[in-house]
């Protein structure tokens, strides 16, 4: 077993571990790292914990300090420098008419990098514009394209739901997310109801879409027959979120036919009608797949 930390260098980042090396460090600290960037100043979001050696991401870099009240103070003038170095960039971004939107700075802990982040929707040239920023600054510039989620975490804002966004608040890392989660969740597949302010789909399609996977495999199919309190019928409408099948069975006078709500523990099918709502599900995307294929 080897013991960790886990540390995070912006707010809803990435968490990064790294051997705390002997020294006392406890959930909340602030501490000074190494990383492929150089030297980091980070907040401490996993206390020390052991986990297994073959968990773990050589190389396992090493905790240089706790920070101390001086590098918090150089740490707060990084943010503020950061805030010039925005200005001064998109002076210079205008100036040479570059097709690309600025979004953020960041400067290393020891300033010895500055990193400018932009979105853009292709290639952009921007040699001449690093030149210019090294000569301003002195040090090494990286100009990093980032993607329209990414800007999103960066820049925080409300989602449609009223609530901060998940990626700016506490999401850390990106899942991917389908159609097909919206439609086994019986969304409206119009793309203005279910994408972000990043006009890509919610990230929250993604939270329950194992729970909905796990009902659909347990929900007969529409036309299937299943046995009832009141007998056999045929299932004619399901609803994932409730457990509920709606069946069609047969009063008592069997003249007449009335619709009836179950749950699923009321119910035991014994014939296969329509296809599973899961297979109706892979055989659209089948489809979808083939007119795709057809269409190019």
């Amino acid at each position: 077993m080897v013991t960790v930390v886990g540390i995070r260098f912006k707010k809803a980042g990435k968490i990064y571990y790294f051997d705390p090396h002997e020294i006392d460090i406890k959930k909340s600290d602030f501490v000074i790292v190494e990383t492929i960037r150089g030297v980091e100043f980070g907040e401490v979001v996993v206390g020390p914990k052991d986990v297994p050696e073959e968990d773990i991401v050589a190389p396992l870099k090493k905790v240089i300090r706790v920070a101390t009240e001086e590098d918090k103070v150089r740490n707060q003038e990084n943010k503020e420098k950061e805030k010039d170095a925005f200005n001064i960039c998109l002076e210079k971004v205008i100036k040479h008419g570059l097709d690309m939107k600025l979004t953020d700075v960041e400067y290393t802990f020891d300033n010895n990098k500055i990193i400018f982040y932009f979105t853009a929707d292709g290639r952009v040239d921007f040699r001449e514009l690093v030149k210019d920023l090294a000569a301003i600054f002195k040090t090494r510039i990286e100009l990093r394209q980032i993607g329209v989620r990414d800007e999103s975490k960066m820049l925080g804002g409300i989602g449609p739901c009223g609530r901060p966004l998940c990626c700016s608040t506490w999401l850390g890392d990106f899942e991917p997310v389908s159609i097909k989660m919206a439609k086994e969740q019986n969304l409206s597949l119009n793309p203005l109801k279910i994408s972000g302010i990043c006009s890509r789909l919610f990230c929250c399609l993604k939270y329950e879409h194992d729970m909905y996977q796990q009902i659909i495999d347990k929900l007969p199919g529409i036309g299937s027959t299943v046995i009832t309190p009141y007998g056999e019928g045929i299932v004619e409408e399901t609803n994932v979120l409730l457990e509920q099948v709606k069946v069609k069975v047969k009063n008592s006078d069997e003249n007449t036919e009335e619709l009836k709500l179950f749950s699923l523990n009321e119910i035991t099918k014994i014939k296969d009608g329509q296809p599973s709502l899961k297979e109706q599900l892979l055989i659209r995307k089948d489809i979808e797949e083939e007119l795709k294929k057809l269409e190019e």
